[in-house]
């Protein structure tokens, strides 16, 4: 019985750069609530909503008319403290006083400073500012309302940085360090350069993956916080194949791989691992450097069977 003919088409292996490739969330560097910190009416809001601000802008003020009555009588208060220890230093130097009055004179002026200390902490409560730079996300305020302390009253939101966060699958975690640079493509089309952060030591119960991170700059603010992108993160390089995925078949025992012709006309199946994926085919090793790989009648022949191969150009 005469040999089945295969095409063949040799292949030749080429030093290709490995890829770690996954899906991602593009995360604000800093994101905080803004919190009111004292109780009363609102006398001026500064900023509106989406404006960019800088760290310690004053966003808000309440009225202050009560608290600058306070630190005016808490001022009284400590002026008074004071001479009246000056004074019962005095008469106690004099024999006139006893030390009681001097040790409750000093007591007083502790007190009063206490009290002044407060009021400028309050009047310092009276505005509510920016702890950091960013854009105001959110902003509900209006002049006149009544503000309770501890009330959320907006959101400010810095993305210059982006933190990209993935999920490392355990395998993976030995190639993916600290200081890589990745590729960062935005479900907008934007394309940016970023580099790894993070990388964390404590896998997810759930999913046995490790989270890590990936800074993009965003000097410009141009890309939003919350959309998706595909980061792209170089692990090393390899000797590869690239082929086509149509002449990838399973052996008898399930594994992938590609069915060659040897020097004696022999088939022989060698199994593969895909290191990149493109659209118009695949890298692969596991393969010899110089090989004939089977591109047309892999499936009508078994390894070990003898074959009459023929140039892939012939075959058509």
């Amino acid at each position: 019985m005469a040999p089945v003919s295969v095409a063949v088409d040799p292949s030749t292996a080429e030093v290709v750069v490995q890829n770690y490739q996954a899906e991602g969330q593009a995360l604000p560097d800093r994101d905080t609530i803004l919190r009111a910190r004292t109780s009363g009416d609102i006398s001026e809001v500064l900023i509106e909503k989406g404006e960019i601000v800088n760290s310690g802008d004053v966003i808000a003020r309440f009225v202050s008319s009560e608290n600058e009555a306070d630190i005016k009588q808490a001022t009284e208060g400590l002026v008074r403290a004071q001479r009246e220890l000056d004074n019962a230093q005095q008469l106690l130097e004099r024999g006139v006083a006893t030390t009681d009055r001097l040790v409750n004179a000093r007591s007083d002026l502790a007190a009063a400073e206490a009290r002044l200390t407060a009021v400028q902490r309050a009047a310092d409560n009276l505005a509510i500012t920016a702890p950091f730079g960013g854009r105001l996300e959110t902003l509900d305020l209006d002049v006149g309302e009544y503000v309770a302390a501890g009330t959320e009253v907006g959101r400010l939101v810095d993305n210059t940085p982006l933190t990209v966060a993935i999920q490392v699958p355990q395998q993976m975690l030995t190639r993916i360090k600290a200081d890589q640079v990745a590729t960062v493509r935005f479900i907008t089309g934007e394309v940016r350069e970023g580099v790894v952060a993070f990388v964390g030591t404590s896998a997810s119960a759930e999913t046995r993956t490790f989270l890590a991170e990936i800074k993009v700059a965003n000097e410009d603010g141009a890309i939003p916080a919350g959309i998706s992108a595909e980061i792209s993160i170089p692990t090393g390089e390899a000797k590869a194949h690239f082929l086509s995925p149509s002449i990838v078949s399973l052996n008898e025992t399930g594994a992938l791989g590609v069915k060659t012709v040897s020097d004696d006309n022999t088939v022989k199946f060698y199994p593969i691992e895909v290191v990149r994926a493109q659209i118009d085919g695949i890298w692969v090793t596991g393969l010899p450097n110089q090989v004939d790989v089977i591109t047309v009648g892999q499936g009508f022949v078994n390894e070990g069977e003898t074959v009459d191969p023929l140039p892939e150009e012939a075959a058509q």
